[in-house]
């Protein structure tokens, strides 16, 4: 290790919601642990660090950066490329930067259509002059500059390479401190071709304890619809539950609570498509006869893009709108 032989950690908050910087502190009481073995080194949410002073380090100085969102515009692009070079191990850290997270929906629409909504017709927005955000604007202390707004989100592996990922909305803190520890350790080889870590081989499905009937779906309901009967399985009861096509690792935690699995820990392994595998699922379960029933039942469900790619559009087949 570098200098003092202390662990040197950098985290960042790209194009997400930011609850990534906080999930850091769900490891609770073990973060005293980590604090003795290792300085925090870059992280702008929990005090003050400039993009000068990461460059100013050398090269390979951070031993390993948490990277949490996705990229959506050159400011966010220029700190990966700067983090990456400055980073022995860049995590792609969370739903958002492993797979577009919630920001990458807005790929179905188009750059001017969220610009269109966003200052001129969403229901809060007072612009009577029209006015849109400039990259460049002069004024009379000079010229202003601000980042450039892409027309889609990127995974970070889009724009860098990436060493690993830790997939959830937000990782959970049992999973985040094993690899922390494991990274501490010195067990976690950089530059092994983007290992998503944190999570496991099985489905959401292999974690679940609610009992699969083997019945088929006869209608899709929203959860505010009806009260599911407990103890059976969420999808076969009509709520499009994504734990089918979603790794594991997260421990179920929603459908122990009642609510479906939303898919945030992205697909599972050798699947390339997360929203094809879960139509292939339910597909397998409709109790349809024919094409026009199936296509009733499959219209039940609101929003499918939404739904079936609210986690993973970035790395989706589609990726974007052409």
């Amino acid at each position: 290790m570098p200098d003092n032989g202390r662990l040197k950690i950098g985290v960042y908050w790209a194009a997400s919601c930011g609850g990534c910087d906080v999930s850091v502190f769900e490891i609770g009481f073990r973060i005293l642990d980590l604090l003795q073995i290792a300085d925090v080194v870059f992280w702008p949410c929990a005090a003050d660090f400039k993009y000068a002073d990461v460059a100013a380090y050398p090269d390979a100085y951070i031993d390993v950066c948490l990277f949490n969102g996705g990229i959506r515009n050159t400011e966010q692009e220029e700190v990966a490329r700067l983090l990456r070079k400055k980073s022995r191990t860049l995590v792609a850290y969370g739903a958002c930067a492993a797979d577009g997270g919630i920001p990458a929906l807005a790929n179905l629409s188009s750059r001017e259509a969220l610009f269109q909504f966003a200052y001129h017709d969403s229901p809060s927005t007072e612009n009577p002059g029209g006015v849109e955000p400039q990259v460049k604007t002069d004024t009379p202390f000079g010229q202003l500059e601000i980042p450039d707004f892409y027309s889609a989100v990127l995974r970070l592996k889009d724009v860098v390479s990436v060493d690993y990922e830790i997939p959830g909305c937000p990782p959970q803190a049992d999973r985040v401190w094993e690899v922390i520890q494991a990274v501490a350790g010195g067990a976690v080889p950089a530059n092994n071709g983007a290992l998503r870590v944190g999570c496991t081989l099985k489905s959401v499905c292999d974690e679940c304890p609610l009992e699969k009937r083997l019945v088929k779906i006869t209608q899709f309901r929203r959860h505010h619809e009806f009260r599911p009967e407990p103890g059976w399985c969420l999808l076969e009861q009509g709520q499009p539950c994504m734990g089918p096509a979603t790794r594991g690792g997260c421990g179920a935690l929603c459908l122990k609570a009642g609510m479906r699995c939303e898919g945030c820990y992205g697909p599972p392994v050798e699947v390339t498509d997360q929203g094809t595998a879960i139509t292939g699922a339910i597909g397998a379960l409709l109790d349809a006869q024919n094409e026009k029933r199936a296509g009733e039942l499959i219209g039940q469900i609101p929003d499918p893009a939404g739904t079936f790619y609210r986690f993973s559009m970035a790395s989706s087949h589609m990726k974007a709108r052409r």
